[in-house]
């Protein structure tokens, strides 16, 4: 059993990431996955996240996040350890993960389109991720979910390769904050 929740930790890595923004609140990216039909939760700890929003003009706007991989939490420090292995997320090869947008497109009032490139345990892949955008007082926040799949980023590999044990799915979830202007 501790065998299989570590490999749930380790499918979750790339779903929940905790960020700080310049001019932000702490905030927080975690992430779901299955474990032989039993959903886990996990977050990252330490994360750092840089935005440069426009609200007049979006498409002028930026964002990029650096995930520390080693601040992996699944609530148990041995599933910890097993999802910082090579066969998880290799963080003493790859110590951290990073998105870069490319492009931040308005789809609705507060909703964004927010494409950019995902790198993972080296592997570097497009992805585009609908954002919502809320402003609460003196912050203005940004809420997204990413459904990956674990197995194209190489995580969980040798015998967790296999997805009968581990889903294929991962959800990554975060909410950035930032100051508003």
């Amino acid at each position: 059993m501790k065998t299989l929740y570590r490999i749930g930790l380790a499918v979750l890595f790339a779903m929940t990431p905790t960020a700080h923004a310049a001019g932000a609140a702490p905030e927080k990216i975690s992430f779901g996955a299955t474990q032989m039909n039993v959903p886990l939760e996990g977050q990252f700890k330490k994360f750092s996240a840089r935005i440069q929003y426009d609200p007049t003009n979006p498409t002028m706007s930026t964002a990029s996040i650096d995930v520390d991989m080693a601040s992996v939490d699944l609530g148990q420090e041995d599933f910890n350890s097993e999802l910082r292995t090579r066969d998880w997320f290799d963080t003493r090869t790859y110590p951290k993960a990073t998105f870069i947008s490319s492009a931040i497109k308005p789809l609705a009032p507060n909703k964004l389109e927010v494409r950019g490139k995902l790198t993972v345990k080296g592997i570097t892949t497009d992805i585009t991720v609908p954002v919502t955008v809320t402003t609460e007082g003196p912050k203005r926040y940004f809420e997204g979910k990413l459904p990956l799949k674990r197995t194209l980023l190489n995580v969980g590999e040798g015998e967790w390769k296999d997805t009968s044990m581990v889903a294929d799915e991962v959800e990554i979830r975060f909410r950035l904050a930032t100051t508003a202007k």
